[in-house]
């Protein structure tokens, strides 16, 4: 059998939203990358991946993929308003100001840009008409299976690609202060291919009751770097 018959407008899809080429502004975020590197206390490409690590196991695996896998049960169920609870409960979770604003930045960003070329979508309209009501936040993983939803990507591929795009985003904002050069980095990301797939099958089918986040450590990173006079990035 010929495999290449098998690749779908739905395969394109899945490589544009999930290139940094796309517009959503994350590139702009080191999730309190930059704070450490100042302390002096990420200074090898063996501790970037340990911090990426407890990012994917400990924080955004068990609240934005969580979130991520009930939106698409939302949406195949026609439950609307689960949507918006959804939306409501992960912003809720993004503790740091400057973070949580940040995703909901890039949220919007990323609805605006589909929406721009996805046409006679009923859920992708309706939850970016609740966004500019003001009713929903917008945030990112809510906007991102919102987006992905539309463009026929499926939820394992979406969860995929939200972890591996968070994982890139860490990667290249320490290439970027020096901590590590682009082939370290690229076999950074290649050993956390394991760490991203278990994550997702983790996390994807769990209850919207049971996300959950624990990292204390990174919280205090972050709140340093949100207190931070002079920084490259804005998280």
């Amino acid at each position: 059998m010929n495999m290449d018959n098998e690749i779908s407008l739905e395969d394109l899809s899945f490589l544009q939203l999930s290139d940094s080429f796309f517009p959503t502004g994350l590139y702009t975020t080191s999730n309190g990358l930059e704070a450490l590197f100042y302390e002096g206390k990420l200074k090898k490409p063996k501790h970037l991946q340990d911090l990426i690590k407890t990012f994917l196991f400990q924080q955004i695996g068990p609240t934005d993929c969580t979130a991520l896998g009930n939106v698409y049960d939302c949406i195949n169920s026609s439950d609307l308003a689960e949507i918006l609870r959804t939306d409501q409960m992960i912003y809720s979770m993004k503790l740091i100001e400057e973070v949580r604003e940040a995703s909901v930045r890039s949220g919007i960003q990323l609805l605006r840009c589909v929406n721009s070329f996805v046409l006679g979508n009923g859920i992708l309209e309706h939850y970016q008409r609740l966004v500019k009501n003001g009713e929903a936040s917008g945030v990112y993983p809510v906007s991102f299976a919102v987006a992905c939803n539309s463009l026929s990507i499926t939820k394992y591929r979406a969860g995929l690609m939200l972890l591996y795009g968070f994982t890139i985003t860490v990667v290249a904002a320490a290439i970027r202060l020096g901590i590590l050069q682009h082939l370290e980095g690229q076999k950074v990301i290649h050993n956390l291919k394991p760490s991203i797939l278990s994550s997702v099958h983790s996390n994807i089918q769990k209850p919207l009751s049971s996300m959950w986040q624990f990292a204390p450590i990174i919280d205090i990173t972050q709140i340093k770097h949100e207190q931070m006079d002079s920084k490259m990035f804005v998280t």
